[in-house]
């Protein structure tokens, strides 16, 4: 258990300027705390002990305003910054070393029995406000924009941003859209995609003005 709430500091450390060291980070950040009643909520959880693993992890939703339900699996060295009104569904699967900002949803659709949440891979990184909802994979080394809604697979090492969100990077290729993900410059695909329509829109509009400019000069023409 020391090694295990090691690592845990350790990663904080490693990956949030802000922290100054590991007793900090040990009183202070509820991304902590949230993982370590997990920890306790999902033994429970697998010892069939249910309502008191709901109690645990609903505790520490009031405690930490991060909620985990007891059935999800998370990986080793997780990283919650923030954490304010996160939410992870019962089948989540997390690997490790995956980084989740606040606001982050992985959810279901309503639509599905079973396997109802996201399977996120190892190294995944999934900005403030996005959703993922939905039983596939985000693969390993994924990018997630911040206010992104996911609605299917991301494949490894990709960029995915919009709502719905496109992968607009494989392996540091481009895709097709703008540039990768860093939290403050995002391009939005379905942003290019308005702003492409606008243009034809006032294409047709210049079109249809010299087309009434025309008519009327072959009227002023007749009369005469």
């Amino acid at each position: 258990m020391f090694n295990y709430l090691n690592e845990i500091l350790a990663a904080y450390q490693a990956r949030d300027p802000a922290a100054r060291s590991k007793l900090e980070i040990l009183l202070l950040y509820p991304g902590v705390h949230a993982t370590l009643y997990h920890k306790l909520a999902h033994f429970l959880y697998c010892r069939r002990l249910k309502f008191l693993a709901r109690l645990v992890s609903q505790w520490a939703r009031f405690w930490t305003g991060i909620e985990i339900h007891p059935g999800a699996t998370i990986g080793r060295r997780l990283v919650i910054d923030h954490g304010m009104g996160i939410v992870i569904g019962e089948t989540a699967e997390l690997g490790d070393d995956v980084l989740l900002y606040q606001g982050v949803t992985l959810g279901g659709t309503g639509k599905d029995q079973g396997k109802r949440h996201p399977t996120i891979g190892n190294n995944v990184l999934i900005g403030s406000g996005a959703k993922v909802l939905g039983p596939f994979k985000v693969g390993n080394g994924a990018r997630i924009a911040a206010n992104a809604v996911v609605l299917r697979e991301i494949p490894d090492d990709s960029t995915a941003v919009g709502v719905p969100a496109q992968v607009v990077r494989i392996a540091g290729e481009r895709v097709s859209y703008a540039s990768a993900v860093d939290q403050i410059h995002i391009t939005d695909p379905v942003d290019e995609k308005l702003k492409a329509l606008m243009s034809r829109v006032e294409f047709l509009e210049r079109q249809m003005e010299r087309l009434d400019q025309q008519q009327n000069e072959q009227q002023s023409d007749k009369e005469e």
